[in-house]
């Protein structure tokens, strides 16, 4: 499937939650986290205010369809990732792979030193796809007190905190590792 990955205008902010509602179906598969699929979802608005202030990409299909989106804001020297969601339809063509590649090299030129994400970690589509994408999962004693809090707030929002984890992708190698990881390569 042919597509384009780019920054998010202002006028995309309208499709975009229709497409974070698409996406939360997935989790209909597991009973229980169906509750997530009909859960409320940021609106438009809310979505124009992160266009103007924050990092947004959208994928955009050959026929101007808007396929998924990733948001991330810039917090110190990495660059957190708030949502990537990909509409059902577009599911499993890559889409979500290069949104988040978008954010990486953003993150690359900023010189940043990494990614941070919250995720969960025994869904398919989550802890597991970012491993694949060079993201490491953080113990609670590698867990700023940034992620801590973010972590903290997702279970007061009703998110089962033994399912959640913090991810990280360095983008710097360690001063002693002289052999970086693909991912930190330039």
């Amino acid at each position: 499937m042919n597509f384009i990955v780019r920054r998010a205008q202002y006028s995309d902010a309208a499709a975009l939650p229709d497409i974070e509602r698409s996406a939360a179906e997935l989790f209909r598969c597991d009973p229980s986290l169906a509750w997530l699929a009909d859960a409320a979802v940021p609106d438009a608005k809310h979505h124009q205010q992160v266009i103007k202030t924050d990092d947004v990409w959208v994928a955009q299909s050959a026929d101007g369809a808007l396929m998924g989106f990733v948001s991330a804001v810039q917090v110190d020297n990495e660059l957190h990732i708030q949502e990537l969601s990909v509409s059902q339809h577009f599911q499993g063509h890559g889409a979500g792979r290069k949104l988040l590649l978008a954010a990486i090299e953003c993150s690359r030129d900023r010189e940043l030193h990494g990614l941070t994400l919250t995720t969960f970690r025994d869904v398919p589509w989550n802890e597991a796809f970012y491993q694949r994408m060079g993201f490491e999962t953080l113990s609670p004693a590698q867990l700023s007190p940034r992620l801590t809090t973010v972590l903290n707030n997702e279970v007061a929002h009703g998110l089962p905190g033994g399912r959640r984890c913090a991810m990280r992708l360095n983008l710097r190698p360690a001063p002693s590792d002289p052999h970086p990881t693909p991912a930190q390569m330039p």
